[in-house]
């Protein structure tokens, strides 16, 4: 399995609005077993995504997904930038 966990800062103010965003885009994306958004709980702005997918193909596939363009090209005005981005070999754990 691939995966990635990512920072991004939204832009002051709307870390909620870019949630709701990023959640909205994602009900339906072959190949993607866990999609979690998170508030840091120390930066007001920050917000960490974790992801896993059967493959790394299979994520590159969701970016060109309809759902997934419209999310992208809603929530890009509120980014103010990306922290830091790691990908893994994911081996298993609760919920996979």
């Amino acid at each position: 399995m691939f995966g990635l966990i990512g920072k991004m800062r939204a832009q002051p103010g709307k870390r909620g609005d870019l949630i709701a965003i990023l959640l909205d885009g994602t009900a339906a994306m072959p190949g993607c077993r866990a999609y979690i958004v998170a508030e840091d709980a120390e930066e007001d702005d920050a917000i960490w995504i974790t992801e896993v997918w059967d493959s790394a193909e299979s994520h590159a596939a969701s970016l060109k997904l309809p759902a997934v363009q419209a999310a992208i090209a809603k929530g890009r005005p509120l980014i103010a930038g990306f922290d830091s981005q790691v990908k893994t070999r994911v081996i298993g754990g609760a919920g996979l």
